[in-house]
């Protein structure tokens, strides 16, 4: 058994974020399934909008978040986050995240600006900005005598007072298999933080790592806590079409420095589909494209920014300018293939603006949680703000809250099962999933194709419950376990809104409601138990 004042499951900004304001007072372990870079963050390009110069105001910033989320961005949650922007930035860069200057700028930073933004506001460093974030976190994260990391170790669940015997007194800390030597340890802490990601893995085509397997919000969902959004799966209007590129997202900058849409004959037509041209919103990009790829039975877009000259591409784009032309494309001399993929998960598990969730002691952060910031459609470049602003909220409030005494925890227990026989049955499972939810659960929905995706993963979940029950936990089972049930609860989501709005648009019911509402979940003890834990 290992003790810690703080266990923090994931090693993104969000939890890189509260992990460093802790550590000075507290005892903290970070669990991450892969290495501590292995996140979203380390993938993100474009970078973090905030407040910076005198153009641009606090007001007009909140305006652009709720526009874009279509009439479902919590007013409290959305002013809470851009009023501290800017203080968030600036522990960033005192931490020394290096964001590319700009001696011209009264702020002494370049600033671009991205689809849905107004002003430019979005601080980046170069075209690697969560690369850049992570590495210079990483750093500090692994110097810090008080932060242990767990590198190579993955959360099986959380363990919760009333599955053990104790009473009600909330999340005690978490089962963790250490994937080198095959062992679940038992993790105790006085309050744990789930900052694991989203769950783009759920879809055949993503932008995300393959660490994104909705970890956070479904063992969350175990333990008691309600979700909310979850139907709001923002697809990334452009990623990179090409059969030896996995998962490369073109930047959103690209398109707000100038980048064009054009289809096969070079004809533009964002136009067609919104005033705001390129610079609409995601979502509308998104379908935009979708509906001129299925019009042309195409299998791509392109995306232009060939007229900006080869030096203002390099100091912009730089690693975008050389994995396109490890491919063979110049983007200077020729547009870009993209097609959209599963990007972000607006919704996720309920939280406040402590970062708390329904189960005591148990905090959510980043794109794990659903703060009400994002509505029916994120802002570009709102979801690394969010994650500094709100990994700092979790750590004032659990460095301010009394150390909940800490109770004897049963092991782990495998004396009835067995190692698995075939896991050829999990890769299958794994593979069905991904391709009917890109099927029927993507970016136009109908009635029909969510029945049958609901369908389909009843059938999965009896299936990967019982080979659960019977067989050692692995990897490959505890995140396809996590994946089936997180995708259970977007189709539930989706199938609760009568209406199209934002990320959500429905063939059945095209109109936009009146009055907007959030699709909140809430889990059944009978229907969704806390899992088997101590009768395995």
């Amino acid at each position: 058994m290992k003790t810690f004042d703080v266990l923090i499951l994931g090693s993104g900004l969000a939890g890189q974020s509260a992990a460093l304001r802790l550590a000075d007072s507290h005892r903290v372990a970070m669990v991450t399934k892969r290495n501590l870079a292995d996140g979203a963050t380390n993938w993100a390009q474009g970078g973090i909008a905030a407040v910076l110069d005198r153009t641009d105001d606090v007001e007009t910033h909140v305006s652009d978040t709720c526009i874009a989320g279509a009439g479902l961005c919590n007013a409290r949650t959305t002013r809470f986050v851009v009023d501290n922007g800017p203080r968030a930035i600036d522990w960033l860069i005192q931490r020394g995240v290096p964001f590319t200057r700009d001696e011209a700028s009264e702020v002494g930073f370049h600033l671009t600006r991205e689809g849905g933004h107004s002003h430019r506001r979005i601080i980046h460093a170069a075209d690697a900005t969560g690369a850049a974030v992570q590495q210079t976190l990483n750093e500090q994260v692994r110097a810090h005598p008080s932060i242990t990391v767990f590198e190579h170790h993955i959360a099986v669940d959380l363990i919760v007072g009333r599955k053990i015997g104790h009473g009600d007194c909330g999340c005690l800390g978490a089962y963790v298999l250490d994937l080198e030597t095959d062992r679940v340890e038992t993790f105790r802490a006085h309050s744990t933080i789930l900052a694991t990601g989203g769950a783009g893995k759920t879809y055949l085509y993503t932008t995300n790592p393959d660490t994104a397997t909705g970890d956070g919000i479904a063992m969350a969902w175990r333990a008691g806590c309600r979700v909310a959004n979850m139907e709001f799966i923002q697809f990334h209007p452009t990623c990179l079409y090409h059969p030896k590129a996995k998962s490369f997202l073109i930047s959103e900058a690209v398109r707000g420095e100038g980048g064009l849409l054009r289809r096969a004959d070079g004809s533009r037509f964002m136009l067609e589909h919104d005033w705001r041209a390129e610079l609409a919103p995601r979502d509308i990009v998104a379908r935009a494209i979708d509906h001129e790829m299925k019009r042309a039975g195409s299998d791509c877009v392109f995306l232009d920014i060939s007229h900006r000259d080869r030096r203002f591409l390099e100091t912009h784009f730089p690693n975008i300018l050389a994995r396109c032309m490890e491919l063979g494309i110049d983007i200077a001399r020729e547009p870009i293939p993209v097609v959209p993929a599963a990007h972000y998960m607006c919704g996720g598990v309920l939280t406040d603006l402590d970062a708390r969730t329904d189960v005591d002691g148990l905090y959510a952060v980043g794109e794990t949680a659903c703060t009400g910031l994002h509505g029916a459609n994120r802002l570009a470049s709102n979801s690394l703000l969010e994650c500094v602003v709100f990994g700092e909220a979790a750590a004032r409030h659990v460095a301010t809250s009394r150390r909940r005494p800490l109770p004897e925890i049963p092991s782990w227990d495998e004396s009835r099962v067995t190692d698995a026989d075939e896991e050829v049955v999990i890769s299958h499972n794994w593979d069905e999933l991904r391709r009917f939810m890109w099927d029927y659960v993507g970016i136009v929905r109908t009635d029909k194709r969510l029945e049958r995706a609901q369908h389909r993963i009843r059938l999965l979940n009896r299936e990967i419950e019982e080979y659960y029950s019977n067989f050692r936990v692995s990897n490959d089972l505890i995140e396809l376990r996590n994946l089936v049930l997180t995708a259970g609860l977007i189709v539930r989501s989706a199938m609760k809104r009568k209406e199209s709005r934002g990320l959500h648009f429905s063939r059945d019911y095209p109109a936009t409601a009146a009055t907007p509402c959030n699709t909140v979940l809430r889990p059944s003890p009978k229907a969704h138990p806390l899992g088997s834990l101590l009768s395995r």
